[in-house]
């Protein structure tokens, strides 16, 4: 794979969802694998929260988490990594938020606006889904420069869905960062 990158580094946030077999273990494998890459590092990660499932119903529930990440590469680029981590921890799309074992989701890079065939910039649903907001809004600092954390506060006043939200744990990722927003 070529690695696109930009001169200069940006602040990503993800969402990542598990919900079949060790749903714990696969996030923390998630970032493991996220921050082992030359150019990503993990800088904050969210509490981890057991979400009840959208859409598809008939799954198990899911544990959800956000991470900020550091990187060069071109959204396009850190993309391509997320969906190869989670081939490499046995990813299938069978049914449309059907099960899964690791979901990864690009869902800002520091106000960065794109809409292109394999990618959209913020996320488009990512307002409309507590469990992406909840564990967002763990990490983004309130003097993001982009506006994230004023957007994520004002879209958690209003959204459906927070009674299927519980704290499962505050922190998974003990590698000298956990769970914080400065």
């Amino acid at each position: 794979m070529t690695i696109h990158s930009t001169s200069e580094e940006s602040e990503a946030y993800i969402a990542l969802g598990a919900n079949l077999g060790d749903r714990e273990g696969t996030l923390v494998e998630a970032l493991k694998r996220l921050n082992s890459h030359e150019a990503i590092r993990v800088v904050r990660t969210s509490g981890v929260y057991e979400t009840e499932p959208v859409g598809y119903l008939d799954q198990p529930q899911f544990l959800n988490m956000a991470a900020a990440v550091r990187t060069a590469l071109a959204p396009e680029t850190l993309l391509g990594i997320m969906l190869e981590i989670e081939t490499g921890l046995g990813r299938t799309r069978d049914i449309r938020y059907g099960p899964r074992t690791v979901d990864l989701d690009l869902l800002w890079m520091e106000g960065q606006s794109m809409d292109t065939p394999h990618l959209t910039l913020p996320h488009p649903r990512m307002l409309e889904r507590a469990f992406v907001l909840f564990p967002l809004s763990d990490i983004v600092p309130q003097d993001e420069g982009s506006g994230l954390h004023s957007i994520v506060t004002s879209a958690l006043q209003d959204i459906d869905g927070k009674d299927g939200i519980q704290l499962w744990t505050t922190s998974v990722w003990d590698d000298g960062f956990g769970h914080s927003v400065n």
